[in-house]
């Protein structure tokens, strides 16, 4: 029996019931307290089991309770309660949303002001943990009390303290309005100084600064200014720390440095050192090698001569070498599938190595033939290929951002059309199917990977095609979220490149006249421009194509019309009059729409709208305008003649007259020829 009641004592609903028990002396619920807190301690299980228990709203009450009464037993009673509520909160969402939802928070900040100085230190712990959540409340630093109460936390003695102050910046701290309030406050300085503190300051300041640096080279110059060149040395100095988060957390400032204002840190040997220090980084097994990759990515994200010096440095065989070493977390999957991506997204050099590494031999059996096949490929590339199907949405986005990257290699699409269906095989379909997975990051990523893999090559269109592809696009393109919406209407815009008549048929067949009408009149400007630039790959080429702008009494020709003629974003407008341009590339009766789209009869506008493109500050447009005319001005065309009388009343010649030293070349070459046109008919009077 003895046995039996002590099992019954470690009860989960057993203490449960003695720590919300209104009859249980404070020793009880103390030791209550205490036995709570070490069964959940870094146990995920537990601290979930405990949550849906009903423990959280018992702990806070406590909390609650003790901290209106000022005795020896309250001081302990509050130590215990906020080390548990922060035990729930330290790395696990739905304990944060359990505590804030139980009312703990203001009951914990209270805590900060309390004479007890370990009463002040648990609340502080408990607060630095609900902090490293998303979920944490914003702090409004506009409000000048806050700003005062912020900046108490970063001059307090305990580092408890200053720490909560640096991780409510780096938590909430989000516009340039916010970090220059901080500054002018004196918070950049502050930051500074504990960059010499503590090993829990230092970082807690690294990381405060980084975000206060974040995207604002105004604050950048601040820290930078001749009162803060130690402070920038400093950090430097803190890249060669003997802790490896201090070390990474260092590098991390300065890449946001460095990202804020290119203009600082062009020192080659410093950017080769950052590289080489988060590479060793990467060897550590634990939060600080999953992050390392992360940091890289931002270090060399659309930066060429970083990804050469990367590339020099062999990042790409030691990225590799950790994706292979296996079994990995998914966080440090993604972040080295992340930095793959950035390091290939420019350099040819670059995906030409990485897909060189550890070339094996693969089977598949073929599509059409009752046989095995073998095919050379990379291993490294069917590391990149397996993720896609990656449990985690995350790791799956990062394959596709790594296969966006890789597929702009002449090499792979050599090898593409060597391998044949196997590479069809491995890399078309899966990301078909990520089309309809349910994370829309995901999908977007994929959309990314498809329009390049499409571009050019017939036997991906068909492979695409065949699999579905075209529907799921069309239905994406219809999707309420604007990032979806605009990727599949790249991609179809990709697909439709250089296409046969056969693919293009069959890809206007799904798409349908009323869905491309109205994207072309999408609310979003960007899905306007991909929409119009469909159209332009769908009319480029025979003549028969442009048929498709006409049909159901025009629709497409007439939303066309519209936005070349009232459209605000230049982009576009270059997009509309290059279709325009295509479309009087065709017979007389395409011309005359034309004409008529460039010249409504309804006295809709006053001055021609040719005129306005022809005056553009944006060569783009100026060009397409001018093609437009070119094609519209033929001399053999029958109607020509009348076209240009019409051009020529309307004052174009005289605009063209004013563009013959155009500093765009193309714009000159096309006014030339345009002109040299106009001039084959006299005065345009004909």
């Amino acid at each position: 029996m003895p046995a039996s009641s002590a099992s019954s004592a470690h009860r989960p609903e057993d203490l449960i019931s003695r720590l919300s028990s209104a009859a249980a002396e404070d020793g009880g619920k103390l030791k209550a307290l205490r036995e709570l807190k070490n069964q959940i301690i870094g146990n995920r299980t537990k601290k979930l089991s405990y949550i849906k228990l009903g423990a959280v709203p018992s702990v806070v009450s406590i909390l609650s309770s003790a901290a209106a009464e000022d005795d020896a037993s309250s001081a302990s009673l509050l130590v215990q309660s906020a080390a548990a509520v922060g035990s729930f909160a330290c790395g696990l969402d739905a304990g944060v949303k359990a505590v804030l939802d139980a009312g703990a928070f203001p009951h914990l900040l209270s805590l900060i002001s309390h004479p007890n100085n370990k009463v002040v230190d648990a609340g502080a712990r408990s607060l630095k943990m609900i902090y490293q959540s998303k979920l944490a409340p914003k702090y409004d630093f506009l409000e000048e009390k806050n700003m005062e109460f912020l900046i108490s936390l970063l001059n307090n003695e305990n580092e408890n303290v200053t720490g909560l102050g640096a991780s409510i910046i780096s938590h909430s701290c989000e516009t340039n309005v916010e970090q220059k309030e901080l500054s002018d406050a004196g918070v950049l300085k502050r930051l500074i100084s504990l960059l010499g503190g503590s090993l829990c300051e230092r970082d807690a300041s690294l990381e405060s600064l980084a975000t206060v640096f974040k995207g604002n080279p105004e604050v950048v110059s601040m820290f930078l200014g001749p009162e803060s060149g130690r402070a920038l040395s400093a950090v430097t100095e803190l890249t060669k720390d003997r802790y490896p988060r201090t070390r990474l957390l260092a590098c991390m400032c300065l890449i946001t440095i460095r990202n804020a204002s290119p203009c600082y840190l062009q020192d080659v040997e410093q950017k080769t050192k950052l590289i080489l220090i988060l590479l060793e980084l990467l060897d550590d097994p634990g939060q600080v090698g999953d992050e390392a990759a992360f940091a890289l990515s931002s270090l060399i994200a659309e930066k060429e001569d970083l990804q050469q010096l990367a590339f020099e440095e062999n990042v790409a065989d030691k990225l590799c070498n950790h994706l292979q070493k296996g079994p990995l977390q998914a966080k440090r999957i993604q972040g080295i599938l992340l930095a793959l991506a950035d390091l290939c997204s420019k350099l040819e050099s670059c995906r030409s190595r990485l897909l060189s590494l550890q070339a094996i031999m693969v089977a598949t059996r073929a599509s059409s033939l009752d046989l095995d096949l073998t095919r050379e490929t990379s291993q490294v590339l069917k590391l990149v290929t397996d993720a896609l199907t990656h449990d985690s949405a995350d790791v799956r986005a990062a394959a596709c951002s790594c296969m966006k990257s890789v597929s702009r290699s002449v090499k792979v699409i050599i090898q593409n059309l060597s391998a044949g269906s196997f590479m069809n095989e491995v890399i078309v379909i899966p990301l078909v199917q990520l089309l309809h997975d349910t994370s829309t990051s995901v999908q977007v990523a994929a959309l990314g990977a498809i329009s390049n893999i499409v571009v050019e090559f017939s036997k991906h269109k068909s492979v695409f095609i065949q699999c579905g592809g075209v529907k799921q696009l069309v239905q994406l393109s219809k999707s309420m979220e604007s990032a979806i919406r605009l990727n599949a209407v790249w991609a179809l815009r990709n697909l439709m490149f250089l296409s046969d008549n056969r693919c293009k048929e069959g890809i206007f067949l799904e798409l349908t006249v009323s869905t491309l009408t109205s994207l072309i009149c999408d609310p979003e400007p960007s899905v306007q421009e991909q929409a119009l630039a469909l159209v332009r790959n769908l009319v480029d080429g025979c003549v028969d194509s442009i048929e498709y702008v006409f049909l159901e009494d025009g629709l497409i020709l007439h939303a066309i019309g519209r936005q070349v003629q009232s459209a605000l974003k230049a982009e576009v407008l270059v997009q509309g009059m290059y279709v325009l341009s295509n479309v009087a590339s065709g017979n007389e009766i395409h011309k005359e729409a034309v004409m008529h789209q460039l010249f409504p009869q309804d006295g809709s506008t006053t001055e021609p709208i040719m005129i306005k493109h022809l005056q553009s500050k944006n060569s783009q447009l100026r060009t397409a305008s001018a093609w437009a005319l070119v094609n519209l001005t033929f001399p053999s065309n029958p109607g020509a003649s009348s076209r240009v009388a019409k051009l020529w009343n309307a004052g174009v010649t005289s605009q063209l007259k004013n563009m013959v030293n155009d500093p765009c070349l193309d714009v000159k070459l096309r006014v030339k020829t345009a002109l040299g046109q106009f001039m084959t008919f006299g005065d345009g009077s004909t």
